[in-house]
C-alpha cells in the first residue's frame, strides 16, 4: 500500500504542474497576439524610413552625422544583448547567450563591452566578470517606445565619447510562431547601401536634403531598436507558448504512465490479498 500511496502522490504533483503549464501557455498566447500585431506594424514603418534615407544619402556627406561616421580603428566593440527576464521559454535565452559568447571570443573579452536588456543575459555575463556598461532591469514590465529612445540615447552617448567603435545587436527574430532566428546585426555606425537603381529626377526638396536626413537618421536609429525589442518580445512569447505546450503534453503522458503503473500495483496488491485469504481459508479447513 505504501507504493500505491507514493504513486498517487506523484500523479497529484504532475497534475498540479500540468495545470500551471497550461495556464502559462494561455497567458503566453494572449501576449503573443498583441506583441505580434505591434511587431508587424513596426516592420513596414522601419523599412520605409530606411528607403527614404537611401534615396537621399548619395548627396549627403556622412561626416556631417555622428551616427554615420565610420571608426578609424576597431579596438572596442559594443554588444546590445536582448534576452528575457524569465525562463521557461525553451532555448530562447540560451541561444542568445551562446551566440554572444562566440562573437565576443572573436574580438576578445577585454575589447568587448555589453549593454544588457533582460535579467537572464545580465546574470550570465555578470557572474563571469564581463564588462557591462548598462543594465536595464525590469525592462519588459512596461515595454514602450520611450524605452527604445532611452537605450538609443545611451548608445549614442557612449559612441560619441568613443567608448567603443561599433555596436552590434544580438536578438531573436520572429519568423513564425514555431520558429525564431538568432540575428546578429550591426547597429552603429549606421551603414546605408547606395541604391544603384535610383532614377535621377529633378526634385526640389524643402527643407534641404541635409535637414531631411538629419531628421530621419536619429528616428530610424530609435525605430530600429524599437523593432528589435518588439521582435524579441514576440519571439519570447512564442517560445514560451511552445515550451509550455510541450510541457503540458509531456505531463499528460507522464500521468498516463503513472496511472498504468498505479493500476498494475493495485491489481498486484488485490491478487496478493486474495491469495492470502484463500491460503488462510485452506489452512483453517485442514
Amino acid at each position: 500500500m505504501a507504493n500505491l500511496k507514493n504513486i498517487r502522490s506523484q500523479i497529484k504533483s504532475v497534475t498540479s504542474i500540468q495545470k500551471v503549464t497550461k495556464a502559462m501557455k494561455m497567458v503566453a498566447a494572449a501576449k503573443l497576439r498583441k506583441s505580434q500585431e505591434n511587431m508587424e506594424k513596426a516592420r513596414p514603418y522601419s523599412e520605409r524610413i530606411k528607403s527614404l534615407i537611401v534615396d537621399l544619402i548619395d548627396d549627403i556627406d556622412p561626416s556631417l552625422l555622428s551616427l554615420l561616421r565610420q571608426p578609424q580603428k576597431n579596438s572596442k566593440v559594443g554588444f546590445l544583448i536582448i534576452t528575457a527576464d524569465r525562463g521557461l521559454a525553451g532555448s530562447f535565452n540560451t541561444n542568445i547567450i551562446k551566440k554572444t559568447e562566440i562573437e565576443i571570443e572573436k574580438h576578445g573579452k577585454n575589447n568587448s563591452i555589453l549593454f544588457c536588456i533582460g535579467k537572464k543575459g545580465y546574470e550570465h555575463f555578470h557572474k563571469r566578470d564581463f564588462e557591462i556598461v548598462k543594465y536595464y532591469p525590469d525592462f519588459w514590465m512596461n515595454l514602450n517606445y520611450n524605452q527604445a529612445m532611452k537605450i538609443g540615447e545611451d548608445l549614442v552617448c557612449a559612441f560619441s565619447k568613443k567608448e567603443f567603435d561599433s555596436v552590434n545587436v544580438i536578438y531573436n527574430y520572429f519568423k513564425n510562431v514555431g520558429s525564431q532566428e538568432i540575428r546578429y546585426n550591426k547597429l552603429l555606425p549606421l551603414d546605408f547601401e547606395n541604391n544603384q537603381q535610383i532614377i535621377k529626377k529633378d526634385v526640389i526638396y524643402e527643407p534641404s536634403k541635409n535637414e531631411i536626413v538629419n531628421s530621419l537618421v536619429p528616428k530610424y536609429f530609435n525605430t530600429q531598436i524599437w523593432q528589435y525589442l518588439l521582435e524579441s518580445f514576440a519571439s519570447e512569447q512564442a517560445a514560451r507558448m511552445i515550451a509550455m505546450e510541450n510541457a503540458t503534453e509531456n505531463a499528460k503522458e507522464m500521468i498516463g504512465d503513472l496511472k498504468l503503473k498505479f493500476n498494475k500495483a493495485r491489481q498486484s496488491a488485490i491478487t496478493t490479498e486474495m491469495l492470502e485469504i484463500v491460503g488462510g481459508a485452506e489452512a483453517l479447513s485442514n
